[in-house]
């Protein structure tokens, strides 16, 4: 199969011969039920390629469409359309500032369709291309990646507000700009926030967290056991599903995210391919900076999710709209989403990141100190365990330990143990209490518990009164408790110990 992978044109996918998982009828759903619409969704997701496919509608090319859905549910020459396409993510406004930026593609779109500008304005030019564009049918506007030239500088928030107050004034247009407009599509990472930059666009319809958008882009799990069946069929499923699928706006129905699942099908091989493309560290860092080391299981208003304020940056609502972290459940009568991470490739890679700026440590050597926690548990070698952990603590350089003490013990030991994988679940809920970690790797059940300068039978004790382990009293594999003292002052276990139950 030819997968398209990294390809976001439409007209290619087809006339080349790639793999095209029919969405028309989700994308015609949509545009039959409104006018202006906002989507935001993480990068790598398709949403280039959705507006390209929208582009190829709304210019007639019929041809194109052949054998899907709405091959014969499209009207050809009557919706056929002028269409203005930006793209953010082409436009040179990181060398020539977004205001030059933006002029230029203006006039590049205005001499694509033989008309001249004259305007003295970048939004007095924006008007007069819509207007002579529209002069003999209305215009439908695309518009991919709206948020590009505040993302980038997310990290300098001076140039972000005065990249916004461009595009603030560039969209104010498209109020005036209505008779002529057909249809409004803008794509993004970030949730729109109407006071910010769509202040005039009073019907935009977001479709970020709406059930027509749940599975417009990403691959269902059906889409995959059918499209993809021949070369799915050469791995475990269930492996795959672990990896690269998760991703939720809406608690139930979860894709896998294209960009990864085309990659690992054409290789064959578990890797991060979607994080490997765009390392957020800024993000990481602000984290670090909150204390904030496990995302999982974190709980936000439909409202946190869908706006955010880049001058006081919420974590948890960026990583739910960069991609980091989904909904996993939703409480219709408190209106609240429980996010968490969509897979194991996302909260493998952010987590290694995490823990590699918590230890200062370029060189990232938190995986193979992982590794080798594994293979001593295999072995059932608590003192290597205990090896391995204190050589952690002790590359951690003195002045952030000292500034972090507590804060680091416990980020750390979380961060180590959850790098686990799919062995681990970290703080596990228990009846009677949360587990510090709770590793089943072969043959046996780990139940750790951490003190912080507390002896190790505290340890000990909790485990047993808690009964961390009973819920596994009727699996074949030896069941261990295991007691861990920890010493600020020497920066290392202190003591340990180990009890089979």
């Amino acid at each position: 199969m030819k997968l398209p992978i990294g390809i976001q044109d439409f007209a290619e996918i087809r006339t080349g011969g790639y793999v095209y998982v029919d969405k028309t009828q989700h994308i015609h759903r949509f545009l039959d039920s409104g006018k202006y619409f906002f989507l935001s969704r993480p990068r790598r997701f398709g949403k280039s390629l959705l507006l390209s496919t929208m582009h190829e509608l709304y210019s007639g090319r019929r041809d194109l469409f052949e054998g899907l859905w709405i091959h014969n549910q499209w009207y050809w020459e009557a919706q056929q359309r002028p269409v203005i396409w930006l793209k953010f993510a082409k436009m040179a406004y990181k060398e020539k500032g977004l205001y030059a930026a933006l002029e230029d593609e203006i006039h590049a779109i205005g001499k694509e369709n033989g008309i001249s500008l004259t305007g003295n304005t970048l939004k007095d030019n924006f008007g007069e291309l819509i207007a002579k564009m529209a002069a003999n049918q209305k215009v439908v506007l695309l518009v991919d990646e709206y948020d590009k030239p505040i993302i980038d500088f997310l990290d300098d928030v001076p140039q972000a507000e005065a990249n916004r107050d461009v595009l603030k004034s560039f969209y104010s247009i498209l109020k005036d700009s209505d008779p002529l407009l057909e249809k409004i599509f803008i794509t993004g990472v970030s949730a729109f926030s109407k006071v910010s930059i769509f202040s005039d666009l009073n019907h935009l319809t977001n479709l970020t967290l709406d059930p027509l958008a749940y599975t417009l882009l990403g691959i269902t799990q059906t889409e995959l056991e059918t499209v993809f069946a021949e070369p799915l069929a050469r791995h475990d499923k269930e492996a795959v599903k672990r990896w690269y699928n998760g991703y939720s706006w809406g608690g139930d129905e979860r894709v896998y995210n294209p960009f990864s699942l085309f990659r690992f099908l054409n290789s064959g091989q578990y890797q991060n391919f979607w994080f490997e493309t765009g390392t957020p560290t800024f993000l990481v860092k602000e984290m670090q900076r909150q204390k904030m080391y496990d995302a999982t299981n974190r709980q936000q208003t439909s409202n946190d999710l869908i706006n955010f304020d880049f001058t006081k940056l919420n974590p948890i609502t960026v990583l739910f709209q960069t991609g980091y972290l989904t909904i996993k459940s939703y409480d219709p009568e408190w209106l609240l989403y429980t996010l968490d991470y969509p897979n194991r490739e996302v909260q493998f890679s952010l987590e290694q990141l995490l823990m590699s700026i918590y230890m200062d440590d370029p060189l990232n050597q938190s995986i193979p100190r992982v590794v080798n926690i594994a293979q001593a548990l295999l072995r059932k070698d608590l003192e290597a365990v205990v090896k391995v952990i204190n050589s952690a603590f002790a590359g951690i350089p003195a002045q952030l330990w000292q500034k972090e003490n507590e804060h680091f013990y416990h980020a750390l030991i979380h961060l180590t143990f959850s790098l686990l994988g799919t062995y681990v679940k970290s703080e596990v809920n228990t009846a009677n209490g949360r587990c510090d970690a709770l590793v089943e790797i072969g043959d046996y059940i780990y139940a750790f518990e951490f003190k912080l300068d507390k002896p190790v039978a505290e340890a000990m004790q909790q485990i047993r009164d808690k009964g961390y382990l009973t819920p596994y009293s009727d699996s074949h594999k030896q069941k261990i408790a295991v007691g861990i003292h920890f010493s600020k002052k020497k920066k290392a276990v202190a003591a340990w110990a180990m009890e089979e139950m």
